[in-house]
């Protein structure tokens, strides 16, 4: 294991943070390790976090957990793979199922853990389970069936070191197209991606612009808002703080619960 000091207003994905050490996992031992010491907040990419300035025990798994393993009948993807990656090698090898990690940040971890997709898309579809330590500090197999995948959400705790996928024959490339049509009215800007999940039968965007917040500038430079693109998406368009977006967050939760009597569920990940 090793520490490096990062600065995270460059490192996550909404460009919000400051100078904080960050450990990497190298090994099994490594997280057994800091367990012993502390909690471990995982980060992965920190495409969906916002980080607290005082924010501890941050971890992410180093490149030794970036890997793609054929095992025959489905795959071993690390934990610390890029999504975009194991698209490129499904592509390449003919394998469907994958088409949405088209466009799709973060590595695999992070999208195992919030099950994340696209619409009716989700990647529990060619999933077969995860690899995780057991009671005896040693990776085992726990199956799709014992992880608790919903909606952009999932039961799974602990560490996720890497996903085990199936392998079926059929990359469809019309579907690679209709995921590309579908995020063209996502922001570029800086975000966490979906600040919000989507209420049943409603839509989290909808929602914030109904309560007349979509494109209002906040914070001290005005460069915090909810995208004029996709109102579900916080954009950071200059130099916003963690308090800021928390604000914000919190104004738009509150103001959809009073005037639409919704309670809107966070999607972002925030640790302090």
């Amino acid at each position: 294991m090793f520490q490096k000091i990062v600065d995270f207003s460059c490192y996550t994905s909404v460009r919000i943070g400051t100078r904080l050490a960050l450990n990497y996992i190298e090994s099994p031992q490594d997280y057994i390790a800091l367990l012993e010491q502390a909690s471990p907040q995982i980060i992965g990419k920190a495409n969906n976090l916002l980080i607290a300035p005082n924010a501890k025990n941050l971890c992410v798994l180093s490149k030794a957990f970036d890997y793609i393993k054929d095992l025959g009948d489905s795959l071993e993807v690390g934990a610390a793979t890029p999504s975009g990656k194991l698209f490129s090698y499904a592509k390449r090898k003919n394998l469907g199922g994958f088409e949405i990690l088209c466009g799709l940040p973060g590595s695999m971890g992070g999208i195992l853990k919030m099950n994340a997709g696209l619409k009716s898309y989700e990647i529990q579809k060619v999933t077969l389970g995860i690899l995780q330590l057991d009671s005896l500090g040693k990776l085992d197999f726990k199956g799709v069936e014992n992880l608790g995948l919903s909606y952009r959400s999932s039961q799974i705790e602990g560490l996720i070191f890497a996903g085990i996928f199936k392998k079926q024959s059929g990359f469809r490339a019309d579907l690679v197209e209709e995921c590309i049509k579908m995020r063209q009215n996502q922001p570029t800007e800086p975000s966490f991606g979906s600040c919000f999940k989507n209420p049943k039968g409603d839509f989290a965007g909808r929602l914030i612009e109904a309560v007349g917040l979509k494109g209002v500038r906040f914070g001290k430079n005005k460069s915090l808002c909810f995208s004029e693109k996709h109102a579900n998406f916080l954009v950071n368009l200059g130099d916003s703080t963690f308090e800021e977006a928390l604000e914000l967050i919190e104004i738009a939760k509150e103001k959809v619960q009073k005037e639409r009597g919704i309670a809107l569920e966070n999607e972002v990940q925030i640790l302090r």
